[in-house]
């Protein structure tokens, strides 16, 4: 039978078991960590009522319908494609010249 001084000089159990430990243990507390992290955004991500009805599957096509009604109404044949400011343009300055356009047209 091996003594305990025996057993501290053994390689295996003096590097060996504290990393096994390590390893095993440690996948446990994460585990534990991460179900929390799970959890925890489960409950951030409940929806409100009204959000959750347009989810569903079943209202869906209800959904696509009302939103088909309010397109048949707009007039696309006078739309036009605008283009906004480049990164490098000045915002307001490009704004007012694409409305000084847009007076001289109509």
């Amino acid at each position: 039978m091996l003594t305990f001084k025996a057993l501290q000089r053994n390689k295996t159990f003096k590097y060996g078991v504290p990393m096994l430990l390590l390893v095993v243990g440690g996948s446990f507390g994460l585990r534990e960590f991460t179900q929390i992290r799970y959890d925890a955004q489960k409950i951030m991500k409940k929806l409100d009522p009204t959000l959750e009805a347009k989810v569903e599957p079943q209202k869906q096509s209800v959904i696509l319908e009302e939103e088909y009604l309010k397109i048949k109404d707009v007039n696309l044949k006078d739309w036009r494609n605008i283009r906004g400011p480049r990164p490098w343009e000045d915002s307001k300055e490009y704004q007012e010249q694409q409305r000084s356009r847009q007076g001289k047209a109509a």
